[in-house]
């Protein structure tokens, strides 16, 4: 079981994916913007990020960066409809991240979040 941080600000996505994170076993705490996660991210133990780009309060690289700051070893994905903002070099997001493009199947998520705590 891994704990994940969960940020998203779509309501009905972020209640969809963390439903399916624990089913899958996980701990899941779920954000809807950046700087509740910041916050989050500052008060407690994560195993991965699992984050969109474009939120409102604190972006997604933003939020991955400032992550990557507390704890270097903390596995980031990004699920997002700008995969390209992510991979963009000047995105300075952290170049562990994984970016797992929109639309996706809950499944293949969930086998994603498997891998990268995995690994």
């Amino acid at each position: 079981m891994a704990s994940i941080l969960l940020a998203e600000d779509d309501e009905s996505l972020r209640r969809f994916l963390a439903a399916a994170l624990e089913r899958a076993g996980h701990a899941v705490t779920a954000c809807g913007d950046g700087l509740d996660a910041y916050k989050s991210l500052k008060e407690g133990h994560y195993d991965l990020l699992l984050s969109d780009i474009v939120m409102p309060g604190l972006d997604g690289i933003e939020l991955a960066k400032r992550a990557a700051d507390l704890d270097p070893l903390l596995k980031i994905m990004f699920i997002t409809g700008f995969a390209a903002v992510a991979l963009h070099p000047a995105s300075e997001a952290p170049k562990h991240a994984k970016v797992l493009s929109k639309p996706f199947h809950l499944r293949e998520i969930v086998q994603e979040v498997e891998r990268m705590i995995a690994a």
